[in-house]
């Protein structure tokens, strides 16, 4: 028993001794000079990363579980290779390690708190970056991650080639009655190699991790160049800016200059502003409950960008009320006739208010539209083009993939053409753009087709076609009174393949077949005497007004070959005249050569029907009679004259030899694709 007690002492005694060693290992711990091993400290650390560092006045550690340093003072040198001396350079630090990470290599810190900062942070193509805790400073792993951090008030530089970024940045820290967002700051520099400012305040711990299960507010406003952006939200890890929750509105010049700031590609569109909620979640962008205006046109719908595949991807469904078609205009290569301010949607979203600016003068240097513009117009010697002479981006049409659906329910201003509502499936992939389906309501019919055009080749090969069904005669041409009493439905389609890096370049080395046709119908006499510059009829016409004549059938149908469109037939019969055609049109000049043969089939007076020839350009149209036929007959009449004047009139007897026009002949031909051999116009023939 004895023997037994004495164990027993001599174990309270070892466990005694061991809980004073600890107890004494704990006091030098907690009253430990840390201080004194700051010079060690800093030698070692140096040696470690080939570089300088150094805690310039105190060091103090307070331990724990998560255990908090503080430098008092802070010089760490940035490597040699780095444009700027100090990674950081700072009043004071303070930050919590981990140890048991800090034992397995890795470098934890779930808070950082920086006082009067001086940071420059570098990271280059090759993947060296100022921050790695290595001498090899291209390992990703030797990266600290950092929690939160707060800084008191200080500068940074953030400088990356690949990314075209040279950004400065200040930082100070409001007075405590600034309620969520106490920091400041104001950034400048290039992003994208694009110019821009930037300010606005967040939450005073600034969260660089998504482990810390918060997010912070922050707030924005940015400018570079004519584009614009507000946006309040949340974020919850700034360092690789996800978790992000935010509305924005943002408001440009052209909406094809987002391309450079975020490597969206977008068509080139009139002044915009747009609104609504922004959501970012790992490397896929959102935005939802979008409204605003593109020029005069206002637009909602939703929009989506999938940065995480090797080529991003953009998706969308967007929906016009009202589109304005003169905001079409940048969108297909053609120049905006005037600047106008967007449409201000209302925050019901039910009500817009319209405005139209006249262009400024400031707008003709920097829009470089404005100045060919003007150029054109200082140069009348260069003939003016009609088809979109703007060139393709190629390169852009290679950096992302697209699978948009546009929708406008309501389409208005079209001054030659009468388009009521349309809708395009967009899809981009792998540099081959698709519009398919493209639908327009023309006129009380439909025009529905697809083109698609592959940039992968040099250069960009085209195929388009189109249906044309129902389009209403009376509805056809708002701008010519004399159809609006015809009736008929008229059909047709067009089927063209090219090559070319602009919209006139296509169409200029374009081959396939146009084709329009007809069936029995109601046209304005009116307009067919005038063809036929029928005197008498005309006369008549003024005393008793106008009326309709029944419309057998009518054809028009083109061989296209290189741009060059060869007539297979043009017909055009009614009760009363029949008017046969031939010509060629040149897309790739924009000339037309068409001449039209009126054979009246009733006897009339006063007529000097001649051969109509259509000429000029597609700028400057011409259409007159065959000035050699019409001299022909005028200088019969006046020679008759001479005689006795009422022979004068004999030369403009018209006998009516015209004969009905084959219309299933014509029709077969314009419907076959092309095959029969081109007619060319002739410059003049006889009466």
């Amino acid at each position: 028993m004895n023997n037994a007690l004495f164990q027993s002492v001599n174990s309270r005694r070892w466990l005694m001794g061991l809980a004073a060693v600890a107890l004494a290992l704990v006091l030098v711990v907690i009253f430990f000079p840390w201080d004194v091993i700051r010079g060690p400290l800093n030698s070692y650390v140096s040696e470690q990363l080939g570089r300088r560092f150094e805690i310039t006045r105190r060091l103090s550690v307070h331990l724990g579980r998560t255990t908090t340093v503080r430098f008092d003072g802070l010089e760490f040198a940035n490597p040699e290779w780095a444009s700027e001396p100090y990674l950081v350079k700072a009043k004071a630090a303070e930050f919590d390690i981990k140890l048991w990470p800090l034992l397995l290599g890795r470098v934890e810190l779930p808070r950082v708190a920086l006082f009067e900062p001086q940071v420059a942070l570098q990271i280059e193509p090759d993947g060296r970056r100022t921050w790695a805790l290595s001498r090899d400073t291209s390992d990703s792993s030797a990266t600290p991650l950092i929690g939160t951090l707060t800084v008191d008030q200080g500068s940074l530089r953030y400088r990356a080639v690949q990314q075209g970024a040279d950004i400065k940045a200040q930082f100070s820290l409001a007075a405590e009655d600034s309620g969520a967002l106490p920091l400041r700051y104001q950034l400048s520099g290039k992003w994208n190699n694009e110019a821009f400012t930037a300010s606005g305040r967040t939450g005073g711990a600034l969260g660089l991790s998504r482990d810390i299960g918060e997010t912070f507010p922050i707030e924005v406003r940015a400018q570079s160049g004519k584009t614009t952006l507000n946006a309040k939200g949340t974020v919850e890890n700034l360092k690789e800016f996800t978790g992000l929750n935010a509305t924005f509105e943002i408001q440009g010049r052209n909406l094809d200059e987002l391309y450079k700031l975020a490597g969206v590609v977008l068509p080139s569109t009139p002044p915009y502003k747009l609104r609504g909620q922004l959501t970012k979640r790992e490397k896929l962008w959102s935005v939802s409950q979008m409204q605003g205006a593109l020029g005069k046109s206002d637009i909602s719908g939703e929009m989506g960008f999938d940065a995480s595949q090797a080529v991003p991807l953009l998706t969308g469904r967007v929906t016009s009320k009202v589109l304005d078609f003169e905001d079409l205009m940048p969108v297909i290569g053609l120049p905006v006739k005037t600047s106008t301010t967007p449409v201000a949607a209302s925050k019901s979203g039910g009500q817009q208010v319209r405005s139209q600016v006249s262009a400024r003068t400031d707008s003709k240097k920097d829009n470089q539209t404005d100045r060919q513009i003007s150029t054109n117009t200082a140069s009348p010697a260069l003939p003016r083009k009609v088809l979109p002479t703007a060139t393709l981006d190629l390169v852009r049409l290679k950096a992302m993939n697209a699978d948009v659906i546009y929708s406008a329910l309501d389409i208005r201003h079209v001054e030659q053409l009468p388009l009521d509502k349309g809708s395009v499936h967009v899809k981009l992939n792998q540099g081959v753009i698709q519009l398919e389906p493209l639908i327009l309501g023309v006129a009380g019919g439909t025009l529905a087709g697809r083109i698609s055009v592959d940039v992968n080749m040099l250069p960009a090969a085209f195929d388009m076609r189109f249906d044309l069904r129902a389009v209403q005669l009376n509805q056809l041409f708002p701008t010519i009174q004399t159809t609006k009493t015809g009736l008929g439905k008229i059909g047709g389609q067009v089927a063209l393949k090219g090559r070319g890096n602009s919209m006139a370049q296509m169409l200029g080395s374009a081959s396939g077949d146009v084709a329009m046709l007809m069936g029995k119908g109601e046209i304005s006499n009116i307009l067919l005497e005038f063809l036929g510059l029928d005197g008498g009829e005309v006369i008549k016409f003024f005393l008793r007004g106008d009326r309709n004549v029944v419309m057998r059938c009518a054809a028009v149908a083109f061989d296209v070959k290189q741009g060059l469109m060869n007539s297979k037939v043009i017909v055009l019969d009614t009760t009363d005249t029949v008017i046969n055609g031939s010509g060629q049109i040149s897309l790739a000049n924009e000339t037309v050569d068409i001449l039209l043969k009126p054979e009246p089939k009733d006897k009339s007076i006063l007529s000097l029907r001649s051969p109509l020839i259509i000429g000029g350009t597609f700028a400057d149209p011409t259409a007159g009679p065959d000035m050699v036929a019409l001299g022909a007959r005028a200088g019969l009449a006046i020679a008759l004259g001479v005689v006795n004047p009422l022979l004068a009139l004999l030369a403009t007897i018209e006998t009516g030899p015209g004969q009905d026009a084959d219309c299933s002949g014509a029709l077969a031909i314009a419907a076959k694709p092309s095959s029969a051999k081109p007619q060319t116009a002739a410059k003049s023939a006889g009466p």
